[in-house]
Order: C-alpha cells, then structure tokens, then sequence
C-alpha cells in the first residue's frame, strides 16, 4: 500500500469535507474495556499527529518515547500532541504546532487528510487524533527534554489485529483493563494503543467494503 492508497481507502469514512471535518461516528476511551468507568466532569482538549509515513518497504507509523525525566507518563510510548493552546485555531493547529515542538517535523511536510474518533482518557483529556502524510526524506530534530526516541512501526503490524492485546493490571484496588500493542522491545499501551486500535478499525472496515 502507498501512501495515495492509504489516502483513497481512509478518505472513504473519514476525508476532509469544506475545510472542516466530516462528524465522526463515535467516541472512545479508556472506557471502552472498562464498563462503568466514569468520565471526569471536566475534560482538557488535546490533539496528536497520527503520522502515517510512505516508506519503500511499506508504510509505517510513526511514535515517540517519552522522555524519562518528565514528570508524568515517563517513558510511554506516544503520537506526538498535546494541549490545545488559547492561540491555536483547531485540532489540527495544534496537533502540527505539538509535532513541530517535539520531534522538529514541520508542519509543511505533513499531509492532513481527516481525524479518527475522539479519545477520553481516564486522566481527564479529550483527544483528537489527527491523521497526516509523511513523504520522506525528512529531517527531525526531537526535544531532548520531552523526548527519549522517535521510532516508526510497520502499518501492516497495526493492522493485524491478533497484535492487538487486552491486558489488565490492578490500580486503586480496582482492576483495569487496557489496549497493549506489543512491537520489538516497545510496549505500546493505553490511549496510544486504543488510537491505534481505532486506526485498524477505521481501515480494514473501508477494505472491507
């Protein structure tokens, strides 16, 4: 697959339509394994990059490690994102200001080609994760202080769903359950995984057409 095919199959239930993006069908969440986990009244809008880069090879995705001197999430694997900003026009402001800060991508090399579902997250934020086009060659220069590595998965490992794994660990005496996508030595989990889930729904259900 290239990146044009990839664009033609996602732009059939998720394309750009007059500048703004067509409604998506539904929201997600740290909820989705966990019935009756409550959502916080308040939710922090954030957005992230979900980077879909055109190798010879194959197309891959594209993820960061967390810097292991960051006070949350250390280490974890992410898209690169964050919070909107008061200055930011959209999601996908800021999801391209985000990448652009943390891994030196500029916004000029990135594709936007729609959105996936909304993502709430246990902790309180509200996600918009932002699909774009990645035509190498490319330069990046990551944010040392934010961070640790930047990395790249095969799209066809996202997916192949028998890589997508439920695991489940206990916090605050309550057991939770949760998305794991192991690849290599990375350990890919939580909302970055149940993106990529969404990521592999969204594509093989268009395929499938």
């Amino acid at each position: 697959m290239t990146l044009d095919d990839f664009r033609s199959v996602f732009d059939s239930v998720a394309r750009l339509d007059g500048g703004g993006f067509l409604p998506v069908a539904r929201q997600r969440g740290d909820h989705d394994l966990n019935p009756g986990m409550s959502t916080p009244d308040k939710l922090r809008s954030a957005a992230v990059l979900v980077p879909i880069v055109g190798r010879d090879d194959g197309l891959t995705v594209l993820l960061t490690r967390r810097s292991d001197t960051l006070p949350v999430h250390t280490g974890q694997i992410s898209f690169p994102g964050g919070r909107v900003e008061e200055d930011d026009v959209d999601d996908v402001e800021t999801a391209l200001r985000e990448t652009e800060e943390e891994i030196g991508l500029g916004r000029d090399r990135v594709e936007v080609i729609g959105r996936l579902d909304t993502y709430t997250t246990r902790t309180g934020f509200e996600v918009t994760p932002v699909v774009g086009l990645i035509r190498p060659p490319f330069a990046l220069t990551p944010d040392p202080v934010e961070v640790a590595e930047v990395f790249e998965v095969p799209l066809s490992f996202v997916l192949d769903t028998g890589n997508h794994e439920r695991h489940s660990r206990e916090w605050q005496e309550t057991v939770r359950h949760f998305w794991v996508l192991p690849y290599q030595n990375y350990y890919i989990w939580g909302a970055t995984a149940g993106m990529l889930v969404n990521l592999a729904d969204v594509m093989l259900g268009a395929l499938r057409r």
